[in-house]
Formats: C-alpha cells, structure tokens, sequence
C-alpha cells in the first residue's frame, strides 16, 4: 500500500483553504498551487518578475521540506492572469532550471485567489 505524507512548513505561506501546501505520495511529491506570497510578511508581490520568483521559491520551500529539492520536478503547471507576462515569468523561470527543466504548461487564467497574477504548481520525485 502507498504511503500518504501531508507536507507543511512555515517557509510556505499557510494554505488559505482546505487543502495541502503538498503531499507525498509513494515517490512522488504535488505542491498545491503556490501564489506569491511571501511566508514572512503575508505580502503578495505584484510585478511578474518578483511574483514569479516568490512563487518558485514556495514551491522550493515545500520541496526541501520533505528532503526533495528543484532538481527533482518533472512537471510544472504555470497559472498567469495575463499570457502578456509569459516572457517576463520566462526569464525568471528558466534561473530556477538551468539544466534539464521540466515539462511544463502555462495556460491565462481568468482570475486566481487574492487576485495573484501567477500560480505555479510542481510535481517531483521524491528522495
């Protein structure tokens, strides 16, 4: 039988529903959809630039919180309430992967929670 893991670390922001900031299934680890949120100061960040790098660094945080790491993604799901943006949260983006990135879709949401312009979610390997 697979083993069930909830993951939950204070350098995520809290879930602000009822859900996991992520889970450990089998080998495998989903983080929920991270929004730019930083964990320190309840702020969310408005520029796609520093949006984008403080949802990685969420989706980084839940990550080494049970031992896996960004190398170990094999899939993303991009969330952008603008597709304007895709070159912006690209830049960014590639910095986190500089080698062998994962697969990926980015898809223009109409509106996301606390209306964020970005959401990123992840699927890893765990450890």
């Amino acid at each position: 039988m697979m083993s069930k893991q909830t993951l939950n670390t204070q350098k995520a922001p809290a879930a602000i529903g009822p859900y996991a900031q992520g889970i450990k299934a089998g080998n495998l680890i989903f983080t929920s959809g991270q929004l730019p949120i930083n964990p320190e100061t309840g702020e969310l960040a408005t520029d796609i630039e520093g949006a984008t790098r403080q949802s990685l660094d969420n989706v980084k945080a839940i990550l080494e919180s049970s031992g896996a790491s960004m190398e170990k993604i094999v899939k993303t799901v991009v969330f952008l309430r603008d597709m304007n943006d895709f070159a912006a949260m690209n830049a960014i983006y590639a910095g986190y992967f500089p080698n062998d990135p994962p697969a990926r879709s980015a898809v223009q949401v109409a509106r996301l929670p606390k209306d964020a312009i970005i959401e990123i979610e992840a699927i890893a390997l765990a450890d």
